[in-house]
């Protein structure tokens, strides 16, 4: 089968192009390329389908690869090396933790490995280690694609968002609760916060039949906690306490600024449209290279986005070969990025853009 059966006949031209203009073939005008890059949204999800291929040996490899390194920073860190690099391993460790969790999302979105016994149970395994149970991911975050950028109080599987108006007319109580859940230390601390918190005691709390598996997760991280302990303090804090913090912080914001940016486009229920909030409600993260490995590749998300069945080695590629998606909202890791993005607190409906808290405040003078 090759990519003709899955691509439609414009992405097909539009790949030739290079190739045409390497044997002489004269450069077509931009104002006609983009022209012949107007898709429907039906034809550019179609489009999508050519890059969602699972390449199974691909997906083993960055997964026992990363697995691999994720163990030898392991070891280093129960070693008797210096307290210098055994701190740099607990560092490395908790970004290939960050790794690891892009391949275990992508498997829950069945993009890769799909129907593989031996995956699953690696990754139920990693899902209860850190604290991110695959019955609450997989509602919260089912929910969360469904629902993206929807002006709407719903906020499962992602951080609220209230409008102005809403702020306005809410109690005392509810600001508060509501300033507190998109601080910047909730989200820095989202080990305690967002995973063992949201993800684990509350899931338990709320329905513990169903999210049996959130108290399975607490119980093993106490038991590792306390075997650690026994073996030696730096222990807990070189092989779980840094590396969770550090990844889970890591994973929350990402989490937050892939929907929480200055240039970000929220809409009613009747405007809302999937591809549309892929496009314009979906960042693209901008990043360094060894950031993008660390990452693997979630900060291409509107891509993502479009089409949560194409394995994250492809969404660059499906980024490159796809026009609509070379014009992406996007941020970045920057100091000024990541205060901007910190600052989206309200969404106001009269400017149709995200606001400060303070701007919210000196626009109802």
């Amino acid at each position: 089968m090759s990519i003709a059966d899955f691509v439609d006949p414009l992405t097909i031209f539009q790949l030739s192009l290079p190739k045409l203009s390497a044997i002489g073939f004269p450069e077509l005008p931009s104002i006609v390329l983009r022209s012949l890059s107007v898709r429907t949204d039906k034809e550019l999800l179609l489009a999508t389908k050519a890059f969602a291929i699972d390449d199974r040996t691909r997906s083993w490899w960055y997964l026992f690869s990363t697995l691999a390194l994720y163990f030898v920073c392991l070891t280093i860190c129960l070693s008797n090396l210096s307290w210098m690099v055994r701190l740099l391993a607990s560092g490395v460790s908790a970004l290939l933790i960050v790794r690891i969790f892009i391949i275990y999302h992508d498997f829950q979105h069945h993009a890769i490995l799909v129907h593989s016994r031996l995956a699953a149970a690696i990754m139920y395994v990693y899902g209860l280690l850190v604290l991110s149970p695959t019955s609450v991911w997989n509602r919260s975050h089912d929910h969360h694609h469904k629902h993206n950028s929807k002006e709407t109080n719903e906020h499962i599987g992602s951080f609220p968002v209230m409008t102005c108006e809403q702020y306005a007319a809410s109690t005392r109580l509810q600001k508060w609760q509501y300033i507190a859940s998109r601080h910047w230390l909730t989200i820095g601390l989202g080990y305690l916060t967002v995973f063992m918190g949201g993800m684990c005691i509350r899931a338990v709390i709320i329905n513990p039949a169903r999210h049996f598996d959130s108290a399975l997760a607490l119980i093993l991280h106490a038991g590792l906690a306390f075997g650690l302990t026994l073996i030696g303090w730096q222990y807990l804090f070189l092989c779980l306490i840094l590396p969770l913090t550090i990844s889970c912080g890591v994973g929350s914001y990402l989490f937050y600024a892939q929907h929480n940016f200055p240039s970000c486009k929220l809409n009613h229920q009747q405007k809302w449209s999937y591809v549309r909030a892929a496009l314009h409600s979906s960042s693209y993260m901008r990043m360094h290279p060894i950031m993008r490995w660390f990452t693997g590749n979630i900060g291409y998300h509107h891509v993502h986005h479009l089409n949560a069945k194409i394995p994250f080695y492809k969404l660059p590629v499906a980024m490159a070969s796809l026009s609509e998606l070379q014009e992406p909202q996007s941020t970045s890791l920057r100091i000024s990025d990541i205060w901007a993005c910190l600052r989206a607190n309200l969404w106001d409906t009269k400017q149709d853009r995200f606001v400060s808290f303070r701007e919210a405040r000196l626009a109802n003078r």
